[in-house]
């Protein structure tokens, strides 16, 4: 997650993404804190070496990876979900991705799931941060919208029925039709893209 207004969500707090135009989207706030379901496990099953968490969250996919053997940090910009994810047996520590993070250049995998493809507001920008962080061969494991999404960005506040004082902040949507021109603007390519328990996921590949 990329603004600490996610952190009620993390707790367990029913909350949406509100957009400018007045369209809300619901957060799939229990899917944060549950066990992995069949998407998960798809992401989880191609991670064969260390593995950075993008927007971590709770810590449910880094946890699983610890649990499995996989070397796996979890980073968040949120406190909330640093603490979390540490109380669920998984390093993670509070850091932007577009600050350095450890082992830049020599990650195997990195995850962006739970709509994390939209952090910063531009899914080019992050998939390039991402390529920085990955080493050759290295692979992102993204979480995407269904076809027919197309890319889209725009300004969002989380709400959980108070919105006075929630900040707007930029985020994007990738739909899994637009993701190999997005991976290619990156710098990476499309090793698949697949359906698993109701969700849309890709691996994109660094050469």
């Amino acid at each position: 997650m990329i603004d600490t207004h996610f952190e009620p969500g993390l707790l367990g707090e029913r909350c949406w993404l509100e957009l400018a135009t007045g369209e809300r989207i619901s957060l799939p706030t229990e899917r944060w804190r549950a066990t992995p379901d069949p998407g998960d496990e798809l992401l989880l099953s191609s991670c064969h070496g260390p593995t950075l968490d993008i927007g971590c969250g709770p810590g449910r996919l880094t946890a699983a990876l610890s649990e499995r053997g996989v070397p796996a940090l979890g980073t968040d910009v949120s406190a909330v979900a640093v603490r979390l994810t540490i109380e669920a047996g998984a390093p993670a520590i509070q850091r932007d991705v577009f600050d350095p993070q450890p082992g830049e250049g020599t990650w195997r995998h990195a995850l962006l799931a739970d709509g994390n493809i939209g952090i910063g507001g531009d899914p080019v920008r992050l998939l390039g941060r991402v390529r920085e962080l990955l080493r050759a061969g290295g692979s992102a494991l993204v979480e995407v919208d269904p076809p027919g999404a197309g890319l889209r960005c725009g300004q969002v506040r989380v709400s959980t029925g108070d919105t006075e004082d929630a900040r707007w902040f930029e985020w994007a949507w990738l739909g899994a039709d637009a993701v190999p021109e997005t991976a290619d603007r990156a710098g990476l390519a499309v090793a698949w893209l697949h359906a698993a328990g109701g969700r849309w996921f890709t691996e994109l590949t660094k050469s």
